[in-house]
């Protein structure tokens, strides 16, 4: 139930106007965010790179609603693309489309995409695709293909959602492409007609996913998978798949959200495996704030409780 309640109030406007202007809102966003700033983004990334934690710098935003918008998210992500060559720090970059303009037309969205990979590719920088609901899945997926086949690009990834019944499919055909994919449950409100209602399927479906993805000939064709989950059980079942199967660190990665298991993230790096933590930053927080709330509702007492510490 509370996690029907937060996914709603993610897309909500009233909750959204009434929750960014309220001050213990915004503090309770540091649990989650890096700040507003890209130089608060570099230090985060800077405080994870020495702990032997990798980043992925995501500006928080969604769904613009002009083209003016959607460049001058195009125009953030190439200032911070050039920050991150200025820093040195061991990062990629996440973006959304619908951040680019794909709400607007898929043209505009590509068009501003590739002036992303362009500067990325220019510079060595990784850059993943985020998945957003269902209903930019077929979309997305069309898009990451056609950028990745257009420019012969290794370097851009993109996400798929364990929760949607099409998933098993989707990483059949894309592990055949040697396709660089980021596994996750996902974290969107989804109509029982396309998503794994209970979560015990979707675990399942998470686990079956990993393992078929991982194959050594699915490897061998350059699949390079992003087991991206905070559940001890999944990735203690992806542990054993790897040790079984003698899966060499360099051809997999785990990923977990910024604030989120940061004693898990240190152990993990520390067994030799490479870590990435999910690094989101910038003013449109609050999406964000609430679909991580509805992931796991035992945040909102951790955030109460140092709220009245602090």
């Amino acid at each position: 139930m509370l996690r029907g309640m937060f996914l709603y109030l993610s897309s909500a406007g009233w909750a959204r106007t009434f929750t960014t202007n309220f001050p213990l809102a915004q503090r309770a966003t540091r649990r989650f965010v890096a700040g507003e700033t890209v130089e608060a983004a570099i230090e985060a990334t800077r405080r994870l790179n020495a702990k032997g934690l990798l980043a992925s710098l995501d500006i928080l935003g969604e769904n613009t609603h002009s083209e003016a918008d959607a460049l001058r998210s195009t125009e953030a992500y190439l200032y911070l693309i050039d920050a991150i060559r200025a820093a040195q720090v061991q990062t990629s970059c996440s973006l959304k489309l619908t951040q680019l303009g794909l709400d607007l037309g898929e043209e505009i969205a590509v068009k501003n995409l590739r002036r992303i990979l362009e500067k990325a590719h220019d510079v060595g920088l990784d850059i993943t695709i985020d998945m957003e609901s269902s209903e930019y899945t077929e979309r997305t997926l069309r898009i990451y293909r056609m950028v990745r086949d257009e420019y012969g690009f290794k370097n851009v990834s993109t996400v798929i959602q364990a929760y949607l019944f099409r998933s098993a499919d989707d990483m059949r055909a894309l592990a055949q492409e040697g396709a660089h994919i980021r596994l996750c449950k996902g974290a969107y409100q989804e109509p029982p007609e396309v998503a794994f209602p209970e979560k015990v399927d979707v675990d399942a479906n998470t686990v079956r996913i990993m393992k078929d993805f991982m194959r050594a000939e699915n490897r061998a064709r350059g699949a390079y998978l992003m087991i991206a989950t905070h559940d001890p059980n999944i990735i203690r079942e992806a542990e054993e798949y790897i040790q079984a199967n003698n899966i060499p660190s360099s051809e997999f990665e785990f990923q977990m959200l910024y604030g989120i298991r940061s004693t898990t993230q240190e152990q993990l790096a520390a067994r030799g495996y490479q870590m990435r933590v999910y690094v989101p930053f910038g003013m449109e927080w609050y999406p964000y704030f609430m679909r991580r709330l509805a992931e796991r509702p035992a945040n909102v007492w951790f955030i109460l409780k140092n709220l009245v510490r602090g």
